[in-house]
């Protein structure tokens, strides 16, 4: 087998056409390169250079072997620029921003396998229901719940949200069952209340969902605040209506008039131009992705 290191000190002569020059940029010795080459050239039984008072000129056998020394040379520099870019590529810090609800209650529990993943990644959430500038860097990423207004940035389609209607089994037990919408009117109906997020149109639904328009329902409970509202929800308080995510495999919760559904609507992997080919970007999305492929929507 040929030594690689000779074949190194191969390619870098021949670059050079001089064992002095080559000696220069390998930081050795004329004498010592030029006792590799001929070591190379007796275990090959070839001729690699024409040695002259000028230089040094490849034989077509020289030629033939500094092609594919040549290639795989510019081969192992492509590979190792790639496995550098990657390796640091995945470090640093992402900020990531999404509604408060969505973020806390389904995002910031994936994070954990995120960073185990990628431990030189540093995550700072940022959890708001107005959205940030992100062409002004004030996050590096967002999920948001509509499509971005600005042309700038980059968006990817993730996932549908429905909302559908929801109760404790123990508040079934006490109350009863629905048949229809209309049955929404002996029931105690909790809601978002008035300071819903703007992206989520209509999400008190409930109070009108089958109502007779001279008698509106009114909420037992409001709370601007999704976690709590689930909270209150699996208590037995009363009926709810909330996002599919939080209730998939959820015991404490179950779907009731499941052919009436809330408003839905399309969720956005959203970052902006300039940060199109960073990588922390690219795992962090294929990980939300990846996250997402199992939900029972």
């Amino acid at each position: 087998m040929i030594d690689w290191n000779r074949l190194r000190m191969f390619h870098v002569v021949a670059q050079a056409g001089s064992f002095t020059r080559a000696g220069a940029t390998l930081n050795l010795s004329q004498s010592a390169i030029s006792r590799s080459i001929c070591t190379l050239e007796e275990s090959l039984r070839v001729a690699l250079f024409h040695r002259h008072a000028r230089g040094l000129l490849l034989t077509e056998q020289g030629e033939a072997l500094f092609r594919t020394v040549d290639d795989v040379c510019a081969r192992l520099a492509g590979a190792e620029a790639a496995l550098t870019e990657a390796r640091e590529a995945t470090k640093g810090i992402l900020r990531v921003t999404t509604v408060v609800g969505f973020g806390s209650l389904w995002l910031a529990p994936q994070i954990r396998e995120f960073c185990e993943l990628y431990p030189d990644i540093r995550v700072q959430l940022i959890l708001r229901d107005d959205e940030l500038d992100l062409a002004m860097r004030e996050a590096d990423v967002a999920i948001r719940f509509r499509p971005p207004v600005q042309g700038t940035l980059i968006q990817r389609r993730l996932v549908r949200i429905s909302h559908h209607i929801y109760a404790a089994p123990g508040y079934l037990q006490r109350r009863g069952t629905l048949e229809t919408t209309a049955d929404l009117d002996r029931h105690a109906i909790l809601t978002y209340g008035p300071e819903a997020p703007e992206a989520i149109a209509a999400v008190n639904w409930l109070l009108t969902e089958g109502a007779d328009p001279l008698q509106p329902r009114l909420p037992v409970l409001t709370v601007n605040n999704l976690y709590a509202l689930m909270l209150a929800t699996e208590s037995g308080l009363g009926v709810a209506a909330l996002p599919d995510y939080l209730a998939w495999n959820n015991p404490n919760l179950v779907r009731i008039l499941p052919a009436v559904a809330g408003p839905d609507f399309e969720t956005f992997f959203v970052y902006p131009e300039e940060l199109r080919n960073t990588k922390r970007i690219a795992v962090f999305r294929d990980f939300i992705l990846h996250r997402i492929a199992g939900w029972d929507q």
